[in-house]
């Protein structure tokens, strides 16, 4: 058996980028995505489902399905689903976030992937 063990903070603050994967299976990926204050979120919808965790930060989300909107403030404690391709961004950003974000499957991998990182990875 192979345990991984991560601290938050620590991966944090060595985070070089926007997002920074730390765990990738071919079941999921992990990563860290940072925004800073009135910072613009650029994501486009992925191909894998998404769960946010906002562990710092306060801002709103907006998701769009179909043509139907929705809005919501997130804070520290917040999680967040967001199905597969599914229209979805932080914005007006008041404290800078920081996101613990989990992609089933691991993002970009067509769910193939095995290996366990500690990389960074623009997402």
């Amino acid at each position: 058996m192979h345990v991984n063990v991560f601290d938050f903070s620590e991966l944090l603050a060595r985070s070089p980028r926007r997002y920074s994967e730390f765990l990738r299976v071919s079941s999921l990926s992990v990563g860290i995505y940072v925004l800073e204050r009135g910072e613009r979120d650029p994501q486009k919808p992925h191909t894998e489902d998404e769960v946010y965790y906002i562990a710092s930060g306060r801002a709103k989300m907006r998701m769009e399905a179909d043509r139907e909107v929705e809005t919501f403030d997130v804070r520290p404690g917040s999680i967040i689903f967001v199905p597969a391709r599914m229209r979805h961004a932080f914005y007006d950003i008041t404290e800078r976030l920081a996101v613990l974000v989990f992609f089933g499957p691991a993002q970009h991998s067509g769910a193939a992937g095995v290996a366990i990182t500690s990389k960074g990875r623009e997402g």
